[in-house]
């Protein structure tokens, strides 16, 4: 029995040492860092993604159709409203016109006819009538062909430039509602705009007016600043509307939900071009002077946050309350006072030549 004691005592002594080796090793691997609660200005921002668009363009497009006969700009050309820009084929319209000038010509002279024999009592009411209706008829063709060919020349609609290239001559220009050709396009590039995708989680904090900055690839290091003007009230894919057909399968399939969001860019030095993409950081609260604490000192439990305040050699819970949260700080409402401090423990890689030599049993043979 006593054999059978002793060991059974010699093996929760080796389970002791083991459980303590193992602590051991977890304390040398694991630093701590001190750190002060101190004050400094935070921000929250939401990140989204958008394209550079002017705020005013448009297409120019013809009312008839017809071959264009010249175009007298090219890309980049400043244009002014009303402007001649491009000049189409008339001949089709002059022929019709002249036509429907003799069907005038020809009309009025069988009205005045009909109304002269009308008065001596020669021709009945409904004769003069018919006469009449026939010139009026013949008045209301040649307005429109006069109409017509006043639409061979195009002018601008508005003051702008002439963003990338035109038609060239030759090309049949074919008027229609819903695919006309497009002869131009002229835009303002005074005023640009973003229009920014932002994420469901995140449109609850954005708001009209708030500030923000974005980059472009092609200026490298610098950072140009915008205003949010507008939020738009439905998703990009109108999914919540289930009448919709057209977006019913793109929506059914989509894992996250955008919604656009406009920004009135600021561009004195006209460097932004239409189409460029936009990484967009919107401020959506901004503090200053408030108590902060690294993000990475913060922890949680069932009852809250806390940080671990470092005392008389003593690492001790306190638990806070939390205000914002910036990129890497967050600010402490309630909980902690400025200048004491905190501890940050992190993991330290492991040896591997240490953890050989703790394993030594002896002088090598």
């Amino acid at each position: 029995m006593a054999g059978s004691s002793g060991s059974s005592g010699c093996s929760r002594c080796g389970g002791w040492l083991w459980y303590s080796s193992q602590q051991a090793a977890q304390q040398q691997n694991t630093g701590v860092e001190l750190v002060e609660v101190s004050r400094q200005s935070l921000k929250t921002t939401v990140s989204a993604t958008g394209t550079v668009r002017p705020v005013d363009s448009v297409e120019v497009s013809s009312k008839i159709t017809a071959r264009i006969k010249s175009v007298l700009v090219k890309e980049n050309d400043v244009v002014k409203a009303g402007q001649t820009v491009a000049i189409l084929d008339g001949k089709d319209y002059e022929a019709t016109m002249d036509q429907a000038s003799y069907k005038v010509n020809n009309t009025r002279s069988k009205y005045s006819r009909a109304e002269y024999l009308y008065n001596i009592g020669a021709k009945s009411k409904e004769e003069l009538e018919d006469a009449e209706y026939d010139y009026d008829t013949a008045e209301s063709s040649l307005s429109k062909t006069q109409s017509d060919l006043a639409e061979t020349v195009i002018t601008a609609p508005m003051d702008g430039i002439v963003v990338g290239e035109p038609k060239t001559a030759g090309t049949m220009a074919v008027q229609g509602n819903s695919n006309p050709t497009v002869i131009m396009t002229i835009a303002d590039l005074s005023k640009k705009q973003i229009i920014a995708k932002v994420d469901e989680t995140d449109i609850g904090s954005v708001k009209v007016g708030q500030q923000a900055t974005f980059t472009v690839d092609s200026y490298t290091g610098r950072t140009f600043t915008a205003t949010v003007s507008r939020i738009s009230q439905t998703d990009v894919t109108n999914s919540w509307n289930i009448n919709s057909s057209s977006t019913s399968s793109s929506s059914s399939t989509a894992s996250v939900i955008y919604y656009y969001v406009v920004l009135d860019v600021d561009d004195p030095d006209n460097q932004l071009l239409p189409a460029m993409t936009a990484r967009v950081e919107i401020v959506t609260d901004e503090r200053d002077n408030v108590l902060t604490v690294p993000i990475s000192a913060l922890k949680t439990d069932s009852t809250g946050s806390y940080v671990l305040v470092q005392a008389n050699g003593k690492q001790e819970k306190q638990y806070v309350t939390t205000g914002i949260y910036g990129d890497e700080y967050v600010e402490i409402l309630d909980g902690l006072e400025e200048g004491q401090q905190i501890a940050i423990t992190y993991k330290t890689k492991t040896s591997t030549a240490g953890s050989a030599s703790s394993g030594r049993g002896g002088p090598p043979m």
